[in-house]
């Protein structure tokens, strides 16, 4: 057992007091990235759903994605996917339970500040989405996908979209009860899949096109989209429309999220 012992300088060894802080936010994204892989329910949300999706579309000819291969159009939009799944319905679902059971509480009493705790989970979102980048992107090549454009625009889209959902997700786990966040963002999640030019274009939507193309998870695939299957430039319009969801969702969850 160990025990304080006098150094005779006024100092006890070992000494008292809290870990550096980034010491504590890397132990507490590290757990957080553990609970999140182990956790099933997660898993089929973060990774399955997409990969099966695109291996599915990809293989059968049921949507029409317009000329070239499917996969090239497919891609861009799963990985937009993936970035929604983790950084909003993974993560509202996860910290609205975890607000519910009281875990937020203690862990905001903890020496861990706060902001701490914040930039831990969206320390653990980049893991696992970079976990989820990397899979999704050598299933595409599998299945013949043929990516262009600038990286760096792409690894724009992707901060500035999970900043976005990020913001989305904590605010609705912040402010709703856990069950009407489980409801809540499975209900997004589905409308998204379907509505967000995911899967579907939205040139399908008819009129509704516009308005759709406002929606985080639109600006965020059409912009890999035109990056990764057009070889377009930086695609200022869609980052400007996710930059404006990124500034809202976290000032709001800022503003409005109760940890109790």
């Amino acid at each position: 057992m160990t025990t304080a012992t006098d150094t005779g300088t006024g100092t006890y060894t070992p000494r008292p007091g809290a870990a550096p802080l980034l010491r504590m936010i890397t132990a507490q994204a590290a757990l957080e990235t553990r609970m999140l892989l182990r956790n099933g329910e997660q898993l089929l949300l973060t990774v399955v759903i997409p990969t099966l999706l695109l291996v599915l579309f990809s293989s059968v000819d049921v949507v029409d994605t317009g000329a070239g291969k499917s996969v090239d159009f497919l891609a861009p939009g799963i990985l937009a996917l993936a970035v929604m799944s983790t950084a909003f319905t993974g993560q509202a679902i996860a910290t609205g339970f975890e607000r519910r059971y009281g875990v937020l509480k203690r862990l905001a009493s903890s020496p861990l500040p706060r902001w701490g705790l914040m930039a831990a989970k969206t320390a653990s979102v980049l893991v696992t989405e970079i976990l989820q980048v990397i899979l999704l992107t050598v299933i595409a090549f599998a299945l013949g996908w043929s990516p262009h454009g600038n990286p760096l625009a792409v690894l724009l889209l992707l901060v500035l979209g999970t900043a976005a959902f990020s913001g989305l997700g904590l605010l609705m786990a912040g402010t709703l009860k856990a069950e009407a966040t489980l409801a809540a963002a499975n209900l997004v999640f589905l409308l998204l899949l379907v509505g967000g030019g995911i899967i579907v274009p939205l040139d399908k939507f008819g009129g509704a096109q516009d308005v759709l193309g406002l929606l985080p998870v639109s600006a965020l695939s059409d912009g890999l989209r035109d990056v990764l299957q057009h070889g377009a430039g930086t695609p200022w319009g869609d980052l400007g429309i996710l930059g404006v969801w990124a500034v809202l969702g976290l000032a709001a969850a800022g503003r409005f999220f109760r940890w109790e």
